[in-house]
């Protein structure tokens, strides 16, 4: 599986037997809203063609690319991390239970989880970090764009709940408009309580 999955990165064991799982995480960044995850284990005789960091990818693409890459794939699986997780554990370790979660749903067993970034996760599989994995190894791509997309979607499922917040444009960023309504209306049940704009509002009263 190495060319499909390794894309770009190649110090890696090279064997016939190796599974790997590329694993990516969306939404550490936001205000509100839970840490999405992805785990992906791409199949070597079905290529999918445009794979790359999604925050490179415009959104269309993105949501032209998940349907593929979960039609395509060995296997793939999302999980997430909930506000609540965030605020107990705080956003570093949330995201790592959201990536724990995602290889651990995968419906096949990887040998190897190739992860986003400088940590891996605890877990039983073997795994290694890799900086800018996301844009290097394709398998970390393909979960860069599932975690994005599957969180972007929760966003916009939130803001038919909250509307006043416009979840649905910065997607629970730290945006101009988010600060805005954010200071008008209050921190709401899905804000993470432990960031710095809501739990300023929370100490006056808000």
């Amino acid at each position: 599986m190495k060319n499909q999955n390794l894309g770009l990165f190649d110090d890696l064991p090279e064997s016939p037997d190796e599974i790997i799982c590329g694993v990516d995480e969306a939404g550490r960044g936001p205000l509100a809203g839970p840490v999405f995850a992805a785990a992906v284990i791409l199949c070597p005789t079905r290529p999918i063609e445009g794979l790359r960091d999604s925050k490179k990818l415009n959104e269309a693409k993105r949501d032209m690319l998940a349907p593929l890459i979960k039609q395509h794939a060995v296997a793939w699986a999302i999980a997430e991390a909930s506000e609540e997780e965030i605020d107990k554990l705080n956003i570093l370790q949330a995201s790592m239970l959201a990536m724990r979660r995602a290889v651990e749903a995968l419906k096949t067993v990887p040998t190897l989880a190739l992860i986003d970034g400088n940590r891996c996760p605890v877990m039983k599989v073997q795994s290694i970090a890799i900086v800018g994995g996301d844009d290097k190894v394709e398998a970390i791509s393909a979960a860069s764009i599932l975690a994005k997309t599957a969180r972007d979607a929760a966003l916009v499922t939130l803001h038919a709940k909250y509307p006043q917040y416009c979840f649905d444009q910065h997607k629970g960023y730290g945006t101009a408009l988010h600060l805005e309504r954010l200071r008008e209306h209050g921190p709401s049940p899905v804000h993470r309580r432990s960031f710095a704009p809501v739990r300023a509002l929370l100490e006056v009263g808000l």
